[in-house]
């Protein structure tokens, strides 16, 4: 429901420096001519990030959300030592939950729980944290615009003054003006569908936001469960939020009967069937191929959009965080380029920055995702029984390394990945 004062609300930019958002006042249709130095298409961790970035940059920033703030995304919510050591400087982390315990089962088998003295990771509600990444970008400069859909992008045309201005076209018609653009609109993102990102993975999530009574609460508090699913590639988690408990599963698309039949029997067997979900939600993950643009002149992705995620556990929020960031902070770089010479380059500077960083990390994933896929039980008896295995659990999900910095510095954590590799099952 949207009443008429939310509508007007909607067009309403606010930003400490007072800007007004550009077309506000105009005809739709009509090219506006205000020009902003960057602006950022969706309000997730990965556009917040990039808002922040470019703001902090010093440049005039203009963030667009198509939903108004806060709102629901379906994700598990877990926040890792990257994903926080990525937060911007003075953000505090609005935590449901402190994890110190995972138990880890196969498809309800051979249940068993693994406890550390230091917090593993945090568990956050989206709709909070979101929201406050994006007042972080506007505390930096960033204005906002919310309930706004972006219908496409155009670097040529009548509605380009020149070729240092791409055009953010509105569903409505309205035309907004900037030096960069980044994309940040999620896995069905129209801006990746301008720069022809390209996907080799697609995954199926479903989740369910549970209320349980307290003292159903209370014996999840701290604790986290991870599942390796019957369905290759597959696994399921609980995460607990106070007095509600994420339940989700995730595994390959095309198997979306499979997945549900997972989920209900997941429910089922942790005795929570009886509990009506508040909500009930499903969306789709994709990873980039290797050879995937991450521009096109002077429009940059990142996050979700550019299919940045980690292919085996499917883990998005670090990734946002991290692409958000350099990608706001090289769209501020082609915001002061004068030509398409220059803004290539930057946007080339973009590409590696990620590549060098996040790409290695997502071609460890594959090979992870692989050996998972045909070796679930081998991966189970490690974690649950390895104390090195274990250890290195804790260590990616603190951010001491990554599993890219695993396979560098472990030699016993390469051989048995390459010796999964040559196996092939």
């Amino acid at each position: 429901m949207c009443h008429a004062s939310d509508r007007e609300q909607k067009h309403i930019v606010s930003s400490e420096n007072g800007a007004v958002g550009a077309g506000a006042e105009g005809e739709p249709g009509e090219p506006a001519g205000e020009v902003w130095d960057v602006v950022v298409v969706g309000g997730g961790p990965a556009g917040a990030s990039a808002a922040y970035a470019a703001a902090v940059a010093g440049r005039r920033v203009l963030l667009l959300e198509k939903a108004e703030l806060p709102r629901y995304k379906t994700c598990g919510g877990g926040i890792i030592g990257p994903s926080r050591d990525s937060l911007p400087p003075g953000f505090e982390l609005p935590l449901s939950d402190r994890v110190h315990a995972v138990t880890f089962s196969l498809n309800g088998r051979l249940a068993r729980t693994r406890r550390s003295k230091r917090m593993l990771f945090g568990l956050v509600d989206r709709p909070e944290f979101d929201a406050g990444l994006v007042e972080q970008a506007q505390k930096a400069g960033a204005a906002l615009r919310t309930g706004v859909t972006v219908a496409r992008v155009e670097q040529h045309g009548p509605a380009v003054p020149d070729r240092r201005t791409v055009a953010v076209v509105l569903a409505g018609g309205e035309t907004v003006l900037a030096r960069a653009v980044v994309g940040a609109d999620g896995s069905a993102s129209r801006i990746a569908a301008h720069i022809g990102v390209k996907v080799d993975q697609v995954d199926l999530g479903l989740e369910a936001e549970i209320p349980v009574p307290e003292t159903v609460a209370e014996d999840w508090a701290g604790r986290v469960l991870i599942d390796w699913g019957p369905i290759p590639g597959s696994y399921g988690w609980v995460f607990p939020k106070g007095r509600t408990l994420t339940v989700g599963v995730i595994s390959a698309r095309g198997e979306g009967a499979a997945t549900k039949r997972y989920l209900e029997d997941f429910i089922a067997r942790l005795g929570l069937a009886g509990f009506e979900p508040a909500i009930s939600s499903g969306h789709l993950t994709r990873c980039r191929s290797d050879d995937s643009p991450l521009s096109r002149g002077r429009v940059l992705v990142c996050g979700d959009a550019a299919g940045l995620l980690e292919p085996w556990t499917r883990e998005g929020i670090s990734f946002a965080l991290r692409s958000g960031r350099l990608a706001g902070e090289w769209a501020a770089r082609i915001a002061e380029a004068h030509d398409a010479v220059d803004a290539r380059r930057q946007a080339l500077n973009y590409a590696f920055a990620v590549k060098a960083s996040l790409g290695v990390e997502m071609s460890v994933g594959r090979r992870m995702l692989t050996a998972f896929e045909r070796r679930p039980g081998l991966l189970h008896a490690a974690i649950t029984g390895f104390r090195p295995a274990w250890r290195a659990f804790t260590d990616i999900t603190r951010g001491a390394t990554s599993l890219a910095g695993l396979m560098r510095t472990h030699a016993i954590a390469r051989r048995a990945l390459d010796t999964l590799d040559r196996r092939g099952g």
